[in-house]
C-alpha cells in the first residue's frame, strides 16, 4: 500500500528513484513508526501520514541542493537528513541533534538500511565547531529563520548556503534577518496530499 503511495508522489514530484531506493524510504517510515511507540520521536502517528509529511515534505528540497557536504540542524529522527541521503548517495549528511534518543535511532537507521552517507553528531548547534565547513545548512526544526542564522552562522563554508524549510511566509520574520545574510531565492514547493504552504528559502552570507 504505502510503496504504491510512494511511487505516485515521487512521479507527482518528478523525482526518479531505484528500487532500493524506495525501499529504504519505506523501510525508514516502518522504523519511525516502530521506534515512535517508544521514543515520541515524532506527534505524527500514522505511516500514511508519516510518508506525506516527513518523507516527501523532506524530498521537495532535493533537486534544489548544491553541493557535496550538508548538515541538517535540529534533525530530530533524521529529517529532512535522512530522506534526502537515500536519494543523494552523492551526497554527505550529518545530522545534528542534541538528544540521545534521537541520535540512537539515527544510527539503528543507518545500521539496518545500510545508509552510508550519513553521520550522526549529538550535540547542541552553537557548541559544535567542525574543521570542515558546509555546502549547505539545512534546517527545517528553527522557529525563526533569525534564529536558524545566529545559531548556525559558523556552519557554512565561505560559497555555502542555508536552506530554510518554511510553512507559510511571515512577513515580520523576513523584515527580521539579520545584517550580513541576503535572502537568495525564495522557492515555493508543493507537497503531494498536503494542502499547505511550504517555501524553501536560500540563504547566504553577505
Amino acid at each position: 500500500m504505502l510503496s504504491a503511495q510512494l511511487e505516485a508522489y515521487l512521479a507527482e514530484i518528478n523525482l526518479p528513484a531505484t528500487a532500493e531506493q524506495k525501499k529504504q524510504l519505506i523501510d525508514f517510515v516502518g522504523m519511525l513508526n516502530k521506534w515512535n511507540k517508544a521514543y515520541n520521536l515524532t506527534s505524527v502517528r500514522d505511516p500514511e501520514a508519516m510518508l506525506i509529511r516527513h518523507i516527501m515534505d523532506s524530498l521537495v528540497v532535493s533537486k534544489h541542493l548544491q553541493g557535496e557536504r550538508f548538515i541538517d540542524v535540529g534533525t530530530g529522527p533524521g529529517l529532512p537528513g535522512i530522506p534526502l541521503a537515500i536519494m543523494n548517495p552523492d551526497k554527505k549528511f550529518v545530522l545534528l541533534d542534541s538528544l540521545g534518543k534521537r541520535i540512537r535511532f539515527q544510527k539503528q537507521v543507518s545500521f539496518e538500511l545500510g545508509i552510508h552517507n550519513i553521520s550522526s553528531v549529538e550535540s547542541r548547534v552553537e557548541a559544535y565547531q567542525p574543521e570542515d565547513k558546509f555546502d549547505g545548512v539545512l534546517s527545517r526544526a528553527f522557529a525563526s529563520i533569525q534564529d536558524m542564522l545566529t545559531w548556525c552562522h559558523h556552519l557554512p563554508a565561505e560559497h555555502g548556503q542555508f536552506y530554510a524549510l518554511k510553512g507559510q511566509l511571515n512577513d515580520e520574520e523576513m523584515q527580521h534577518i539579520p545584517s550580513g545574510f541576503v535572502v537568495k531565492e525564495v522557492i515555493e514547493l508543493k507537497v503531494p496530499k498536503l494542502d499547505e504552504k511550504r517555501h524553501l528559502l536560500k540563504i547566504i552570507k553577505e
